[in-house]
């Protein structure tokens, strides 16, 4: 099993590889809200700084886990990217120089 946030950090490791693969392509893609479905296991860690974990829980482990408390989570993330040395967010786009009037 892995955490939740591993899960998400490897998202935008993967993410962030696509956009710098289609720098210089012709053909570019909007990216849109990105849904991530998992089943996890939850876990409660005791002492003066109880943390509540989610771990991904792998489909062919589901059972090993069945007396464990899972949950299916579906979560949506909308990317948004800030070139460096500004302040403003904007939309993610695959690859590429913005294009005026591209989505």
């Amino acid at each position: 099993m892995i955490e939740l946030s591993d899960m998400v950090r490897e998202l935008r490791q993967q993410l962030t590889t696509a956009l710098a693969d289609g720098t210089d392509e012709a053909v570019r893609f909007e990216l849109g809200p990105v849904q991530l479905e998992a089943t996890v296991a939850v876990s409660r860690e005791g002492g003066a700084d109880a943390k509540v974990r989610l771990w991904v829980v792998d489909a062919s482990a589901n059972g090993k886990y069945a007396q464990a408390q899972t949950q299916r989570i579906t979560v949506t993330l909308v990317p948004r990217t800030k070139a460096p040395g500004q302040s403003e967010f904007r939309s993610v786009l695959i690859g590429g120089e913005d294009v005026e009037g591209e989505r």
